[in-house]
């Protein structure tokens, strides 16, 4: 390899920058789908902790409230017809039906039990649907963005081949531009992939703690009704 080559080499601009603008228009495309990924990626991550933190502290709150002995027609009424956090559509959903199940002489509609349990198990499957909206989103980046960053990566290898082949010219000046910019297709695909990896297994496990509580809940909640339908 000559000294001149090198020279010319070193006078190339590699920034991130010169590279995505030199890149052809399929790599072009292949790197704004996959910053487009990344930045959609970490919107979720961010508005999926502040929910999971939403959701734990308003847990905890009602949690203390229930507990505290007042009684569960008061804490009923006190929440009103629009309750605000998941636990409390939860409480909700039970006592709703639970006053429903009355009939106008005092009595119990027979299947008061079951129709709580599902009720509840209705409420848990929505606050469920919401925690979980956009982990799959999550879950596709991390498994599809570093094969798109490689499809990127392969045609910019083969275009610079074709490059090269034109101009019967294998300088380092000539080959060395176009493979870095083939290359960075596929350090974006693994920016955009590694976090997303990361973050969805973290969130995932997060959410199934979340509903587990929830679960745990509505199983308490439904053995009190349980004892005073029994009474």
């Amino acid at each position: 390899m000559n000294t001149e080559a090198i020279g010319v080499a070193q006078e190339i601009d590699f920034s991130v920058l010169a590279l995505f603008i030199r890149a052809t228009f399929t790599v072009k495309l292949v790197m704004i789908l996959l910053m487009a990924m990344s930045f959609w990626s970490w919107s979720i991550i961010v508005q999926k902790h502040i929910l999971f933190r939403k959701s734990r502290g308003e847990a905890t709150v009602f949690d203390r409230e229930f507990w505290s002995g007042e009684p569960l027609d008061g804490l009923f009424e006190k929440i009103g017809g629009d309750p605000q956090g998941p636990s409390e559509k939860i409480f909700a959903s039970g006592m709703l039906e639970w006053r429903r199940s009355h009939r106008q002489d005092g009595g119990l509609i027979a299947g008061a039990q079951a129709r709580i349990d599902r009720a509840m198990d209705v409420a848990i499957a929505r606050e469920s649907e919401a925690l979980n909206k956009g982990l799959s989103f999550l879950a596709t980046v991390g498994a599809t963005a570093p094969f798109i960053g490689l499809f990127g990566t392969v045609y910019g290898i083969m275009h610079s081949f074709t490059q090269i082949a034109a101009t019967k010219n294998t300088d380092l000046a000539t080959v060395a531009p176009g493979i870095a910019e083939a290359l960075m297709a596929t350090g974006i695909g693994l920016i955009a992939a590694i976090p997303a990896v990361i973050f969805y297994n973290k969130l995932n496990a997060d959410s199934e703690h979340i509903i587990s509580g929830y679960e745990a809940f509505a199983d308490e909640f439904a053995t009190i009704l349980s004892r005073q339908l029994d009474a």
